[in-house]
């Protein structure tokens, strides 16, 4: 059973990450920025006050836990807000987890597909058609993985999804990469949600991607 923290647990990919994590026997501090508004209760689940681009606060909700998940700036259409978060908010937590020292929780971060790539020298962002706020938005997570490769002195992880994401069935079942976009048969990329929550929970579970980028797909 380990000690999970869960920043910005209330959007899309945030619950179903609580979730997982709840329904494997782990115990979880969901961390939002309005606690009433967080309303599923269960065994095991703790709901906490948070921001993650203030250092202090990811400090006290990090503290005493085994593992920090980031799952903010996953979802919406506001390239332009996702540009002003994504980046500063891979800053806050590390700066967090330093001032905790060698006791701190390992970080695993909700990264994006943007920065993959489709073949040598070619990434996911520099297909044509790409509307302007995704492409804010891709290059928001490019710009945090960019940091996070900089950073040796804290156990942290990001886990980039499929080119598609949406909700669906949870099958358990998905295939890894690392810096390459996975693809089916058919050139395809996709993953549901329920099964990205897996392969995170099955990270913390079973470490082999620290100090690295990693991707899914089915």
């Amino acid at each position: 059973m380990a000690r999970i923290t869960v920043i910005g647990a209330n959007g899309a990919i945030g619950r179903r990450i609580v979730n997982e994590a709840l329904e494997r026997g782990h115990r979880v501090t969901a961390v939002v920025r309005d606690p009433s508004g967080y309303t599923p209760s269960a065994e095991g689940l703790t709901v906490a006050a948070g921001d993650v681009l203030d250092p202090v606060a990811v400090a006290r909700v990090a503290e005493g836990q085994d593992v920090l998940v980031s799952a903010v700036g996953g979802g919406g259409g506001n390239g332009e807000a996702h540009a002003a978060l994504i980046e500063p908010a891979a800053r806050s937590l590390v700066e967090a987890l330093r001032t905790l020292g060698p006791d701190a929780p390992r970080l695993i971060a909700v990264g994006g597909a943007g920065s993959l790539e489709t073949a040598p020298g070619v990434r996911v962002w520099d297909a044509p058609g790409l509307p302007e706020w995704l492409l804010e938005t891709m290059h928001a997570h490019g710009d945090a993985q960019d940091y996070y490769n900089t950073v040796s002195d804290v156990r942290w992880t990001v886990l980039s999804p499929a080119a598609v994401i949406e909700p669906g069935d949870r099958s358990g079942a998905y295939r890894t990469g690392t810096e390459q976009l996975v693809t089916d048969a058919e050139g395809a990329s996709h993953i549901t949600i329920e099964d990205y929550a897996v392969a995170l929970v099955d990270e913390i579970e079973d470490p082999r991607f620290t100090g690295r980028r990693f991707t899914v797909a089915r």
